[in-house]
């Protein structure tokens, strides 16, 4: 019986460490071909007020074949979700400061990056590779064929995790994420503005699929795609 007993317990805490274990699919971002790129940092001052940013921004859906810099991803991927203060509070707010949302990039045309996509990392301001090759045309097929999003030299892809929010206010949790998916996304066109840059925010496409072209977790929902580019 003693014998027996032991080997249960040895069974039940097996099963526990395969459970809690970093595995690839407890973290699906943790793989043994992860790359990760360190962007330069970020500035917390401008040239421009915020007047006259807000003046600036339009909707632009048009753009030139000039790469973005990885200075300016590293701009805009910090006004999206970047992290703002010692406590690690971030520059979108977030209910609960539980920060539900995801930022992705799928990068094209830029300099000192692969084309691929790739998941920003607040903590360590760095992009995380998930999948490579140039995915701004199969993105576009996803979004009804907007050929904005093939043609920006990137595009920004903001999704949400909804138990994250829904663990504290339950139901309420959906319209909480998708308030800051709104927060997020205004960030990146603001900033955007203050780089002579232009985007447009994009919620036509079919989710599943955006889903199938980013390799993205069926808990990290999409909810906007943002292209971004210089305006042609």
């Amino acid at each position: 019986m003693r014998h027996n007993l032991l080997n249960d317990t040895v069974i039940i805490l097996c099963g526990l460490l395969i459970c809690w274990s970093p595995s690839v699919h407890a973290f699906p971002f943790i793989t043994k071909e992860a790359e990760m790129v360190k962007l330069p940092p970020a500035r917390s001052d401008g040239h421009l007020s915020i007047e006259s940013v807000l003046s600036l921004r339009r909707s632009v859906r048009s753009y030139s074949q000039q790469p973005l810099s990885l200075n300016d991803l590293s701009q805009l991927l910090w006004a999206g979700q970047g992290i703002s203060s010692p406590d690690n509070l971030r520059t979108a707010p977030s209910a609960g400061a539980l920060y539900p949302l995801e930022l992705y990039l799928v990068a094209g045309l830029t300099t000192n990056l692969s084309p691929g996509v790739y998941r920003y990392s607040p903590e360590q301001h760095a992009l995380i590779l998930i999948k490579k090759s140039d995915q701004r045309r199969a993105l576009s097929a996803a979004a009804l064929h907007q050929e904005s999003i093939a043609e920006a030299p990137a595009c920004f892809v903001i999704t949400g995790v909804y138990r994250r929010t829904a663990k504290k206010y339950g139901e309420r949790a959906r319209r909480y994420v998708q308030l800051e998916a709104g927060h997020a996304s205004e960030n990146i066109l603001l900033q955007a503005a203050a780089l002579k840059l232009g985007t447009v925010v994009v919620g036509a496409f079919y989710d599943d699929e955006v889903q199938r072209v980013l390799d993205l977790p069926e808990d990290h929902e999409p909810l906007l795609v943002i292209p971004v580019g210089f305006p042609r």
